[in-house]
């Protein structure tokens, strides 16, 4: 009886770079395109590689476009450990601040589509949003451990929030982009003094807010 080999088997293996490449043409095309105009198959060509590829990897558009954004995304967390706060804050802002002409009007074009479609807005929040987040306030936990913060910190929860918000909606309510210094004088104006206020005992800790009867 002749043997078939699994076609999976004789499949060639997306390497992590080959990976990164298809992510980051999905990501430029996106920047051109927009969200709605966006599509499998144009990104299978830019990437030259078959649309069945794509679909190996993400389920769809909104799982690409949020693993695109995940990975391109400017601040990583391992570009973000100067051994303090501040200057762990200030790398971030700075990291921001690069990204934000490039990309701040991409992301408010993104957050209408996020409000219009439930499968993107599921995609972002899991595989955008919640580890992004994480990485950030990884900023503060790591703050706590070296005793520079007590725990818990009461601000540290709208850290995230607050970053992404001033980086990138600047120039829609300020009509200025949010530059280098901008993002120092709030890091070092309104972060860290919040951050540094000591807990009130009667607050609710981090992640366990109270609910009403």
């Amino acid at each position: 009886m002749r043997h078939t080999e699994d076609a999976s088997i004789r499949r060639p293996r997306m390497t992590p770079d080959r990976e990164l490449d298809l992510l980051i043409t999905a990501m430029d095309a996106l920047r051109e395109v927009g969200y709605q105009d966006l599509s499998m198959d144009l990104v299978a060509a830019r990437a030259r590689c078959s649309k069945a590829t794509l679909y190996r990897l993400w389920a769809g558009k909104p799982q690409l476009v949020a693993a695109a954004l995940y990975a391109t995304r400017p601040a990583k967390s391992d570009e973000f450990n100067t051994g303090t706060l501040r200057g762990d804050l200030l790398c971030v802002v700075g990291l921001l601040a690069a990204q934000a002409d490039k990309d701040t009007a991409l992301f408010a074009a993104l957050s209408h589509a996020v409000l219009a479609d439930e499968e993107l807005a599921s995609a972002v929040r899991t595989t955008l949003v919640e580890p992004w987040f994480a990485d950030l306030i990884g900023v503060v936990d790591r703050a706590v451990e070296r005793c520079e913060l007590l725990s818990p910190a009461p601000a540290a929860e709208f850290v995230p929030e607050l970053l992404l918000g001033v980086a990138f909606m600047r120039p829609l309510f300020g009509g200025r982009r949010a530059d280098a210094d901008y993002l120092n004088q709030c890091v070092d104006r309104v972060l860290l003094p919040a951050l540094l206020q000591r807990p009130d005992p009667a607050s609710p800790a981090r992640g366990n807010p109270t609910t009403s009867a």
